[in-house]
Order: structure tokens, then C-alpha cells, then sequence
């Protein structure tokens, strides 16, 4: 697990790019959107392996895009994304 904030942003343990509508299963300690982009799930998974929709915790309003160049983090750094899901758009998802 990253130490800091600063640490995930660097990208130090790898990215990957999502940009289609299967869902992505894995530790995530940050996500770029690299255009308008709509999810239809956004998983925090805490340390005894439970995955919750975060979803509305994280976006105001779910239903409209966010808008390229937006960063989510994890609002607990101990609970990173897992299970990602998207309508639409394109990400950098943040690895271990």
C-alpha cells in the first residue's frame, strides 16, 4: 500500500488504461479521467475483502460525466478503488 498521497499520484506501482465497459477487478489508489467519462461502478474494497458501490460518495451526481482531467482518489486511503465499472469515456486507473 502507498505510503501517501503524493506517492499514488507519481504513479509508482504502474497504471493501466480502461476505455471500454468491462469491468476492471484490482487495487486502484487513483483514477484520471482522460475524457468525459460516466461510471457504473465504482468499488472501494476495505481490509476484510468487502467490495461497496462508493459510486455516490464519490461523484454528486453519477449521471453526468465527469469532465477530462478529473482525479478521484479514495476518500480513505486504507479503502482503494476496486471493481470499476464504465458507461462510457476513458480512464488512467492508478495500480498498487
Amino acid at each position: 500500500m502507498p505510503n501517501s498521497y503524493g506517492e499514488i499520484l507519481t504513479a509508482r506501482g504502474g497504471s493501466f488504461i480502461l476505455n471500454t465497459t468491462s469491468a476492471y477487478q484490482g487495487e486502484v489508489y487513483a483514477i484520471v479521467a482522460l475524457e468525459d467519462t460516466i461510471f457504473n461502478v465504482l468499488g472501494s474494497i476495505d481490509r476484510n475483502g468487502i467490495i461497496t458501490n462508493v459510486l455516490n460518495d464519490q461523484i454528486s451526481n453519477p449521471a453526468i460525466a465527469i469532465k477530462s482531467g478529473a482525479i478521484l482518489t479514495p476518500l480513505d486511503i486504507e479503502k482503494p478503488f476496486h471493481d470499476i465499472k464504465l458507461a462510457s469515456g476513458s480512464v488512467i486507473l492508478v495500480l498498487k
